[in-house]
Parts: structure tokens; C-alpha cells; sequence
């Protein structure tokens, strides 16, 4: 099969990707043939994306195939996606054949990956980790000089005694006692072994704080679609985060300006994505018109745990801790190559608002129209979270 096409607009062919920013008409042969030719006279790099196809990675070639800056987009993924401009390359990142679907390219943006899901899936960690590995090792076979991965913020770890902001050279000190953490803290580890086993080939991590934005739905986007917000007694919560066209222009930016070129060694470089400054629990109340529930540390976590173990809920105790402890980011790195955040925390915090309207989501877990009628049946605070202290609490009221 000719797993190549010429950069116009293809078929779709094998699922359904998600659309992002579809315009309403073909281009005419002659504009083709225009860009055609104006791609032809940029001098810059030949760059990749895997996960080409869906959300995050569809966005991104559209804006790099956009670029001046950028010579050609090849596109990557298991089926075509809508975006043009790109040459579409076929392959599964978790097989050793993406190594020739690398021929000709300098960067690879690595998007294949699921680290942002709420819930859990059956070949997440193969996604993640051997996909990562197979990418890594795939681009220097192929003569690639440049990889860019994308992980989470999260492995700084929350903690309660954590600096407000955290400098990004902060060693990472997350548990890895969850399946996302598990996956995002190899990641890492890979991509700082990479340079060392494969002299000059550069990678670039970039680190994103809590991320919200069209499509985005993990842990943190379902805390803010409970009726309450949880907090831990004796810590103070600041909350950051990074919208999605956000770590779009700080992708952009580590392709094209240099962020981690190459030397004859190598280079590992990391670089925390995110909104300036925080919100504390007062401001993220007043956007949301939300209270808070204040719960003893053991009762929060111990309950968590629990009803994670049995099924009830998608967030362990361990990935709890980031919805009540501070993991704020400095992103001084990108700052310094002129990068800045197009969202303040306010604005993308109304954003990831905005994309969850009328949706219910209690312990993590998000209900379904009847189910979220019974749930506001029972009363606020048993929608909460779930905890045997608020169904006690609850159950006396009802005898009341």
C-alpha cells in the first residue's frame, strides 16, 4: 500500500478524527499549486507529528503546515486526517516500521500519546511507553536531529510543602503509584537516556501545566464539573494551567527556534508550559460560583483510595493530591526565548468551563443525564466526592 500522499486535503480512512477548524470550501487547483510553490521556497525544517489525526496533533500541523518557518509537514498516524498541506505517512508508533516513515525529517513533534484522559484505557501504557520508545529510537535510525515530547507538569508531583511557582529544573519527584504517572515519569526517563544512547539526536520535554481547552478532558476538568470543589484541610490550593492553543505556540516555538538543537552529543531540555502566576481557591470560587468542601487529609485520601480500588471512580489518591495540593510552574525557559501565554489562568479556566457546560462528574467519575438527576436528588454535598463522611452527613439530613 502507498502509505505517502501528495499534500492536498485526503480521504478519510479507517475511523473518524476529530475536526478542528475545517474550512467550508476545497482551495482551487491553481491556490494548491501556489502554496505548492511557496512551501518549496522555505528554508526551514522538515517536521513530523505523530497523532496527526486527532485532537492536539490535527491542530498542530495545521498550524505548522501554516508556518512560514517550517519547510514541509509530514503527518503521521494509524488513518488520514483532514488536514491539509500535510504529506500523510501511515503507521503505528509502536511499530519499528515509523522508522521509515521518518525518511527526510529533522523534527518530530511526538503526539501519539494519551496522557490526558480522565479515564482509563486498555492500551494506554502501551501507547505511552512503547510508543515513546519506539519514536525515539525510530527518529535517530532514521537521521532525525530533533525530538519533541510532550508530558505534564504532573511530574513535579503535588505536595503539599511544594514552592509556589516550582523551578522547571526541579528534579521530578512524583510517585509513580498511578497508571498516568506510571507512563508520564518513564516518558521522561526515556527521553533523557535518548541523547546518551543515540549521540545527536536533541529532545525537547515540554511539561504543561493542568491542561484545558477543546477536547481536553482528564481529572482536573472533571473536578470543576462537580457541584463542590474538594479541598484538603491545613493546604492552600493554587491552581495553574495551559490552554490548548497555548501549548500549540510553545510547540510551534521549540520546532522552530532552536529549542534544543542539536550538538554532536545531544541535548535533553525541559520546558514548563503554562499561564503566568496562579489562582488561589478564593478566585477559582468566584469564576466558578462554586464552594468548597473542606475534608481532614485521611478522610479524603483514605475514601479516594477506596473507591478507586473498587471501580467507583477514575482518580486514585495519588492523582487526588493534584487537584488539592499546589504544582504551579515558573516556565522560565520558554520565557526566555520570547514566548508568552495568549491565556491568563482566568481566561483558560473560563475556557475549560465553558467546554464541560451541563455536565455532571462526582469522585472524577462524570454521570450521565439520569444518573446526574438522582445525584441532585440526594442533596449538594453527596455529589461531592463521594466520601463515607459526606453520606453520613447527608443520611442525617434526610432523617431530619
Amino acid at each position: 500500500m502507498n502509505t505517502e500522499e501528495s499534500p492536498v486535503r485526503p480521504g478519510r480512512s479507517g475511523g473518524e478524527p476529530k475536526a478542528a477548524g475545517r474550512s467550508g470550501s476545497e482551495p482551487t487547483a491553481a491556490a494548491r499549486t501556489a502554496r505548492t510553490r511557496s512551501r518549496a521556497k522555505r528554508s526551514g525544517p522538515v517536521v513530523a507529528v505523530t497523532g496527526a489525526a486527532h485532537d492536539i496533533g490535527e491542530l498542530l500541523v495545521r498550524r505548522l503546515a501554516a508556518s512560514e518557518a517550517v519547510k514541509k509537514v509530514v503527518a503521521i498516524d494509524t488513518l488520514r486526517g483532514d488536514a491539509p498541506n500535510a504529506t500523510w505517512r501511515l503507521a503505528d508508533v509502536r511499530d519499528p516500521v515509523v522508522a521509515d516513515r521518518l525518511s527526510g525529517v529533522d523534527v518530530v513533534v511526538h503526539l501519539a500519546v494519551d496522557i490526558g484522559s480522565a479515564d482509563e484505557r486498555p492500551d494506554r501504557h502501551s501507547t505511552n511507553v512503547r510508543g515513546t520508545a519506539t519514536v525515539l529510537t525510530a527518529a535517530a535510525a532514521a537521521g532525525v536531529r530533533h525530538v519533541v515530547l510532550v508530558t505534564s507538569a504532573m511530574v513535579y508531583g503535588a505536595q503539599s510543602d511544594n514552592p509556589v511557582p516550582m523551578p522547571e529544573d526541579t528534579e521530578p519527584h512524583a510517585a509513580p503509584d498511578s497508571e498516568l504517572l506510571g507512563d508520564l515519569l518513564e516518558m521522561e526517563r526515556l527521553a533523557a537516556q535518548a541523547p546518551r544512547t543515540h549521540p545527536g539526536l536533541s529532545v525537547t520535554v515540554l511539561r504543561p501545566a493542568a491542561l484545558v481547552g477543546p477536547g481536553v478532558d482528564s481529572v482536573v476538568t472533571r473536578h470543576f464539573e462537580a457541584p463542590r470543589l474538594l479541598s484538603v484541610k491545613g493546604s492552600r490550593m493554587h491552581w495553574q494551567f495551559c490552554h490548548v492553543d497555548d501549548l500549540l505556540s510553545a510547540l510551534e516555538l521549540a520546532v522552530t527556534a532552536g529549542l534544543g538543537d542539536s550538538t554532536a552529543e545531544g541535548r535533553h531540555v525541559v520546558a514548563s508550559v503554562g499561564s503566568a502566576g496562579w489562582l488561589d481557591q478564593r478566585d477559582v470560587e468566584r469564576i466558578t460560583g462554586k464552594r468548597h468542601i473542606e475534608l481532614p487529609a485521611s478522610v479524603a485520601f483514605g475514601t479516594a483510595e477506596r473507591l478507586h480500588r473498587l471501580g467507583a471512580t477514575p482518580a486514585s489518591s495519588t492523582v487526588l493530591q493534584f487537584l488539592v495540593y499546589p504544582w504551579v510552574v515558573d516556565g522560565l525557559r520558554l520565557a526566555d526565548h520570547g514566548w508568552r501565554p495568549s491565556y491568563d489562568n482566568e481566561a483558560a479556566l473560563r475556557a475549560a468551563l465553558a467546554e464541560s457546560s451541563g455536565r455532571l462528574a462526582i469522585g472524577g467519575h462524570r454521570l450521565g443525564r439520569r444518573d446526574a438527576a438522582a445525584g441532585a436528588a440526594v442533596g449538594a454535598t453527596v455529589a461531592l466526592v463521594g466520601t463515607a463522611a459526606l453520606v453520613r452527613r447527608a443520611r442525617r439530613r434526610r432523617r431530619g
